[in-house]
């Protein structure tokens, strides 16, 4: 993770000479740390200050692995609210319990997708109940945040857990992918989005060779283990690589690599506050009051504590909001 120095530097000196010597790449993001709960630091990629969306996607977090060093219960994420966009959680391993405002109570587990489109304002919670969450493994997830076309930002809330089966898988020589939603390599699915992108968890074996999916305009890839040589330069696990419009690069494999791709149609600009995202800077303010006024639903099964509105009266103006949560 960079320190608030060295993250400055990287801005000023490393992004530029990306650009300089490998025209395929719009940008290469580091990932910085953050905290979405007492016990559960993150490594964040979007939103980036340089770069807010990639496609639709204007979140990007990447948990663990956490072995069993604390218990489970102390990385519980409290219900908190959003708006404006959907939530996805996909896990490599252990186990996250989810509950909403819509009385939806499910256990997502590693493979399959949790979907929740907060619309017009949801609230939820992640728990980790199970005893054997970290017992004998480790938790490892990936949280990404979508954002809605306009048009639908006023949605009704809804949730949808697909299962390993509805998500179709490729194989080939030293390569494996599952798609998580959307359409890229000739793969579909059921998964209901709401914009045209893609999201796929890809799996190379050490040398293997693989291109960028051509039918979205946006695409990015997020190295989470391993490396990759694009363009005679090499990436490491942490960064995510957003490549221009059109390239047609040769990605292979330096070591085994686990990557996450996603893109799509860009939405616009957004703005993001906290959990809330919108495309109308009043609708935000709305949110805020909403929230603290206790006018969006808790869960039913989870309504005992909350995370309240973060106040920022001490931060300048203009400046950062409070701590994002998934």
């Amino acid at each position: 993770m960079l320190n608030p120095e060295q993250y400055e530097l990287y801005q000023a000196n490393v992004i530029p000479l990306h650009r300089k010597y490998n025209t395929m790449l719009d940008i290469v993001i580091e990932a910085r740390k953050a905290s979405i709960g007492p016990g559960l630091d993150v490594r964040r990629i979007l939103p980036f200050r340089l770069r807010r969306m990639v496609g639709p996607f204007i979140f990007m977090d990447h948990a663990g692995p956490v072995d069993n060093i604390r218990p489970a219960s102390s990385m519980d994420v409290l219900p908190h609210p959003h708006i404006g966009l959907s939530t996805v959680s996909y896990l490599f391993n252990g186990q996250v319990t989810h509950r909403d405002g819509t009385g939806v109570q499910q256990v997502i587990r590693p493979g399959e997708v949790n979907w929740m489109t907060a619309g017009s304002g949801i609230a939820h919670s992640e728990r980790f109940e199970d005893p054997a969450t970290l017992a004998g493994g480790s938790l490892e997830m990936i949280q990404t945040w979508v954002a809605l076309p306009e048009k639908e930002e006023e949605a009704r809330p809804s949730f949808n857990n697909y299962t390993i089966g509805q998500l179709p898988v490729f194989t080939d020589t030293g390569v494996w992918m599952r798609l998580i939603a959307g359409n890229a390599y000739g793969l579909k699915n059921n998964v209901k989005t709401l914009s045209p992108l893609f999201y796929v968890h890809v799996i190379l074996n050490v040398g293997a060779r693989f291109g960028l999916p051509k039918e979205h305009s946006e695409r990015g890839i997020y190295i989470a283990k391993g490396s990759l040589e694009v363009g005679a330069h090499v990436y490491n696990a942490g960064q995510m690589l957003v490549f221009t419009s059109g390239a047609d690069p040769v990605i292979v494999a330096k070591e085994n690599a686990t990557l996450m791709l996603l893109g799509g149609e860009p939405l616009g600009p957004r703005f993001i506050w906290w959990n809330f995202v919108s495309s109308r800077k009043e609708r935000i303010e709305q949110a805020k009051a909403d929230w603290k006024e206790g006018r969006i639903v808790l869960p039913p099964t989870d309504n005992q504590e909350f995370i309240p509105l973060p106040e920022d009266r001490s931060r300048p103006a203009g400046g950062p909001p409070p701590e994002i949560l998934s």
